[in-house]
């Protein structure tokens, strides 16, 4: 959807991004700054409580897609990743592709100001949009809404230094000068059509993780994998 430069209806917006809502009033409230309240009296709820809401329901929501889409993540990279999929910024990036801003209710100085491409702003009007969907349809309705956002998302941090094993050991162990890791394949076993490989990872002399996959990559990233966790819980490496 392409950014618009005025003002769109909160309900014609709706109806463009393909929401529909059986109490308008929750997409309305969703939609209102509290600097909109100030010019209109008549107007008594910002969207501030949906904000509080929504972004348990974003936890909430994010936390399971990831769990079940990555089960070879311990627990610390799923909470990684879903720290980064609900950070204010990310947020505010699934509120654009949707011209949210452009629906938004503002106050006269806040609408002038470039209020509605304000990264912070953005953020925690789509925060309250979830909140509002979820009260009015519930849990599943919202979860429909937001995973195509984060399909779409996470592909882009998939092998950044946020997920990839092998960029945050590295990573560690310069921030320790302890040197650049080096892995090294032990075994190799197997059939052809499915072999099997067995990789350590070494930082200095001491093997500090191991781990097995179909090709040496995999297992180079599970060896790292394994690193990580055990630096964690404070085992001492091997020599």
């Amino acid at each position: 959807m392409s950014i618009s430069s005025h003002p769109i209806d909160p309900l014609d917006w709706s109806h463009q991004v393909g929401l529909t809502f059986r109490d308008w009033s929750l997409l309305l409230r969703a939609l209102t700054h509290r600097s909109y309240c100030n010019e209109h009296p008549e107007v008594t709820e910002d969207n501030e409580r949906l904000e509080f809401l929504g972004d348990a329901v974003l936890d909430f929501i994010v936390g399971e897609w990831v769990y079940h889409h990555y089960p070879e993540l311990r627990e610390g990279e799923l909470t990684r990743l879903r720290s980064a999929l609900v950070r204010n910024e990310q947020l505010a990036s699934f509120a654009r592709q949707i011209d949210l801003g452009a629906a938004l209710r503002l106050g006269a100085g806040e609408a002038a100001s470039g209020a509605r491409q304000r990264t912070s702003l953005l953020g925690s009007a789509f925060e309250a949009l979830i909140g509002a969907l979820y009260l009015d349809a519930g849990l599943e309705t919202a979860s429909r809404f937001v995973r195509p956002f984060l399909e779409k998302t996470v592909a882009a941090l998939e092998w950044t230094h946020l997920l990839d094993p092998k960029s945050r050991l590295q990573e560690w162990a310069q921030a320790q000068r302890l040197g650049t890791p080096r892995y090294v394949t032990i075994a190799a076993h197997g059939p052809e059509h499915a072999p099997l490989f067995e990789v350590e990872v070494y930082i200095g002399d001491r093997a500090y993780g191991r781990g097995a996959g179909p090709n040496k990559q995999i297992a180079a990233l599970k060896a790292a994998q394994d690193a990580l966790q055990k630096i964690e819980m404070g085992e001492e490496p091997q020599l």
